[in-house]
């Protein structure tokens, strides 16, 4: 069942979704070769309790950490390690707040140090999916119509890889709800979308091949020819016109472009 949800019921997600993007800005603010996934993730933590909030992950379905941090070929999921990030590692981050009664949800991929074109171009490509998908997200679309705009731009136009296994979702009460939102699809198929309707789009993105397994702790999810993989989230509102972007990327490009120890990811216009 799909839960639509009121103004008000908007607002308190995006509260969550606002103090989400401003944890994964304070890792942006921090990370660099050498540091942990472990350290980050506590200054995560740290940043969602002190707005007496819970992190959104931790928890959840037995999952360690506050973070899902996923390095190189990682795609999601991956495990908040001692693992120190290395010059040239692209970092997954995705993080999850609860704040008076309802989820946010986001993620960026970080480009630590000497990151090859190539790899850059699949995180640029990513990125912009997301916001072409976002594009379509308003009243009397459907959920295929953003699929098929990540699907057709990532695969069809830049012949990258965009994972099946893993899709987008409902937000709201609970983490994930109706209806789930895959990166491929087709135009005019799929649940219809209507005032009042949260989803977080996110779109994971392989340089290589589309196919991915799970890894041998039990939840990173890897792409099998371990080559790079991407991803961005935004929570969103849908509405008549232009959808209502809940989570706010401006807050980690801000930190991004202080930190020399990380490449900004520019959106293609």
């Amino acid at each position: 069942m799909i839960f639509y949800k009121t103004e008000e019921e908007i607002e308190l997600i995006r509260e969550s979704c606002l103090l989400v993007c401003k944890a994964l800005a304070h890792v942006a603010s921090i990370i660099k070769p050498g540091i942990t996934g472990e350290q980050i993730d506590r200054e995560a933590e740290q940043v969602i309790r002190d707005h007496n909030a819970k992190p959104g992950f931790k928890g959840y379905r037995g999952f360690p950490g506050t973070l899902c941090i996923s390095i190189n070929e990682g795609v999601v999921h991956g495990i908040p390690t001692k693992r120190e990030f290395q010059d040239g590692d692209v970092v997954s981050v995705d993080c999850g707040s609860f704040l008076n009664g309802f989820y946010g949800d986001s993620a960026y991929t970080f480009a630590l140090g000497e990151v090859g074109d190539d790899v850059m171009d699949l995180l640029r490509i990513t990125n912009t999916s997301l916001y072409k998908a976002i594009d379509t997200a308003i009243v009397g679309k459907r959920i295929g119509d953003i699929g098929f705009t990540v699907q057709d731009y990532c695969e069809k136009q830049h012949k990258y890889g965009v994972v099946r296994e893993l899709v987008g979702h409902g937000i709201g009460k609970d983490l994930h709800e109706a209806p789930e939102v895959p990166n491929y699809g087709r135009r005019g198929r799929g649940p219809l979308m209507k005032e009042g309707l949260v989803i977080a789009i996110e779109p994971m993105v392989n340089l290589g091949k589309k196919e991915v397994r799970q890894s041998d702790d039990g939840w990173t999810i890897i792409t099998k020819d371990k080559k790079p993989s991407a991803h961005f989230e935004h929570t969103i509102a849908v509405k008549k016109h232009k959808a209502d972007i809940l989570s706010d990327h401006v807050l980690i490009e801000e930190e991004i472009r202080k930190n020399a120890a990380v490449q900004e990811v520019a959106i293609l216009v």
